[in-house]
């Protein structure tokens, strides 16, 4: 499994661990250089936002990959994480439906969790 596919995994698996809304996986590599996943969750509410935010770090960070990056501070209903290959994004569900990235990355290829194994 490369770099970027266990973030990726490791990073939707602390989201699930936090009960992350609709949890996106958008594999962008063939169409940008900024990055190979974008994740894309959001909470029902500010604390569970932080919640998110907080369970993909501390993830991520037991695992050795810290963030490049993060813009959006604990007030904010959007933050994201760069973690160079992987950018995690996680909304409040209004800012998700607002910014709609799933409809501005559509020509990235959606996958699966398992997909990433």
């Amino acid at each position: 499994m490369n770099d970027s596919k266990k973030m990726a995994k490791l990073a939707v698996e602390a989201l699930e661990d936090k009960k992350g809304e609709d949890i996106q996986i958008i594999d962008i590599k063939d169409i940008s250089v900024i990055a190979d996943y974008f994740i894309i969750s959001n909470g029902a509410n500010s604390l569970q936002v932080d919640a998110l935010v907080d369970s993909v770090m501390d993830k991520l960070g037991r695992n050795g990959y810290e963030p490049l990056r993060i813009e959006g501070n604990r007030s904010s209903s959007w933050i994201l994480m760069d973690y160079g290959d992987v950018v995690v994004h996680v909304f409040s569900r209004e800012d998700r439906l607002f910014y709609n990235l799933e409809r501005i990355w559509r020509d990235g290829k959606a996958v699966s969790k398992e997909q990433l194994d």
